[in-house]
């Protein structure tokens, strides 16, 4: 692939990736074959979904998702995710801009930035559902960890009901599990019920797989090695998820760090760093799709945190995404934390990385 692109939105992109450009766009030899991979498309409900247990209206629910936005029917998936008034707070999170403490602003972002759906909480979304839940698919948010407990905890804990989501007319739960935390054993006890009742409505399903403990957090946060997130990811898709919703990792050598302090932690195998993957962000995210049966369970990397460099970043991770044979990017703060015209442009610069031809996968 040249890594040069020259017209259009393409020059955009260079230029907001900067040194970037030729690391991320140049990449032609992953560690795990495009061939082993089952990549996104136009017909990713037929090919694979209808294939397994999920009854035909959650296909139709899929369906909804997959065929809303500037993305619908090329098989990726550009989310606004805005949980965050219960998850960082909503004083922290909507200073920035404080029109998102109105619901409506939120679902109207969603809609003006082309998204496939949005996600958020039962609040947010049951407020203006009757006005909206038509337009654009919902993912109703059905657990959270609050921030107003005095000290702090870190515990994800239901919200709500999924009848409650069905009734909204949602096209699909989402949901976190804590892997790794001392939580994490009634979290998926939960989880696993509410996702199971989900699909039995006619709902899909996405799982937050985030990880937390303390332990994790030594010479590097190994929050965000390859292999301890390629691992949630492996238990979200057990927990029959329909999508994964996870953070990009940034290295790799979890296992490896943690058994040195705690030899017998886990299970590893040398090959799964020399082999299956590589330091290159590609390979790394591509270790967390294989992680999603190799692509069967489409994975949605989350956009982090707004920063001096959101466009950068942004496309940065979408490119990543998308060669590694993801499925999309759910973005939030990056863009509602920012005036709409420019949180607009955001999305749908994110978007475009999707509908390029000049951006495969190698």
């Amino acid at each position: 692939m040249n890594a040069t692109l020259t017209t259009g939105i393409h020059s955009d992109i260079e230029r907001h990736l900067g040194p970037q450009a030729e690391v991320l766009l140049s990449f032609k030899d992953p560690k795990i074959p495009r061939a082993r991979l089952h990549l996104p498309g136009p017909d990713v409900i037929d090919r694979i979904y209808a294939l397994s247990d999920r009854k035909p209206q959650v296909l139709v629910s899929l369906q909804r998702i997959f065929g809303h936005g500037r993305l619908a029917r090329s098989g990726y998936l550009s989310i606004l995710p805005v949980d965050q008034g219960v998850e960082h707070s909503a004083g922290a999170s909507f200073a920035p801009n404080p029109d998102y403490f109105d619901p409506e602003e939120i679902v109207k972002l969603a809609i003006e930035g082309g998204c496939n759906a949005v996600a958020s909480t039962f609040g947010v979304l049951g407020i203006v559902a009757r006005k909206y839940a038509h337009k654009i698919p919902f993912i109703v948010k059905i657990n959270h960890n609050e921030l107003l407990s005095f000290p702090n905890k870190f515990d994800q804990i239901l919200f709500g009901t999924v009848k409650e989501v069905q009734e909204m007319g949602a096209a699909a739960i989402g949901a976190t599990i804590y892997f790794g935390s001392a939580e994490s054993s009634r979290q998926i006890v939960e989880i696993s019920q509410a996702f199971a009742m989900a699909h039995e409505l006619g709902m899909a399903t996405i799982l937050w797989c985030y990880l937390r403990n303390q332990a994790f957090k030594m010479d590097k946060d190994y929050h965000l090695s390859a292999d301890l997130t390629g691992q949630a990811n492996h238990l979200g898709c057990t927990l029959e998820a329909d999508l994964i919703k996870q953070k990009l990792p940034e290295l790799n050598g979890g296992y490896k760090a943690l058994n040195k302090e705690r030899p017998g932690y886990g299970k590893f195998d040398e090959r799964m760093y020399s082999e299956l993957s590589s330091d290159h962000p590609i390979d790394l995210c591509r270790y967390q799709v294989a992680n999603c049966y190799m692509g069967r369970i489409g994975l949605i990397n989350s956009g982090g945190g707004s920063g001096k460099n959101d466009f950068g970043d942004a496309i940065a991770t979408a490119i990543i995404n998308k060669r590694a044979g993801g499925t999309g990017l759910i973005a939030g703060r990056k863009v509602f934390q920012r005036p709409t015209q420019e949180g607009v442009p955001l999305l749908n610069l994110i978007q475009d990385i999707y509908l390029s031809n000049e951006i495969d996968v190698p």
